[in-house]
Order: structure tokens, then sequence, then C-alpha cells
């Protein structure tokens, strides 16, 4: 089964958006919703299962709200670089990918913690 975050992230005007991610293919929604439709539609069958966990995207143990911040931060500085067809910084994106991943570790945890129960 393929493990897929879903994380809020702001633009640069304040708007708020979701971005799934599933290893190398991700999508970016005005909801949560439309982002996981958006990467499931790219994903094979057997990539995608039935069980999903929803977070409330507040700051926890697994995640705190500076990397949240930083995390949004880095985002909205990927998207300009984006649009203008250019990239990070390597140090950018290498501390993008590094929160990406801590997020993607925190989902495991928690969803470890909500398993105990």
């Amino acid at each position: 089964m393929t493990t897929i975050s879903i994380l809020p992230i702001s633009g640069v005007s304040g708007e708020k958006s979701y971005r799934a991610i599933a290893g190398d293919k991700q999508w970016i929604g005005k909801t949560a919703g439309q982002a996981l439709d958006g990467l499931t539609a790219q994903l094979a069958e057997s990539e995608f299962g039935a069980l999903l966990v929803i977070q409330n995207f507040n700051p926890d143990l697994f995640f705190s709200a500076n990397q949240q911040k930083r995390l949004s931060e880095l985002m909205d500085l990927w998207r300009v670089a984006r649009d203008c067809g250019a990239t990070l910084l390597l140090d950018q994106q290498a501390e993008l990918d590094a929160l990406v991943d801590a997020e993607l570790q925190a989902a495991t945890a928690r969803t470890n913690a909500l398993m105990q129960y």
C-alpha cells in the first residue's frame, strides 16, 4: 500500500490549498479531497488502498508549529520558482525534502499512536 500525505499550504496571498504526495507523485488542490483525487488518478489501482487517516493539521509532538511554518514558507518559495520555470536553491530544496519526509514520518507516528487505542 502506498502512503499518501496531504499537507496544507498557504499561498503568497494567504489562500490555503493542499498538497497530496505519494513517492515521486504529487497534486495540489483547493481542498484536501481535490488534492487526493488528483493524486490517486496518477496511481495504479494496486498503489492505493482504502485506509485514510485525517489529521487536523495542528502542531503536535510529531510535527511542531515551527516545522509547519517553515514547510509552508518553503512551499511558497517552491511554487514561485515553479511558476517562473526555476527551481529552489539546493539548500532550500534539501530542507523542503527533509520537512516533507519529517511530516511523512510524523503521519506514520500519529497512525501508530492511534492504533494503540
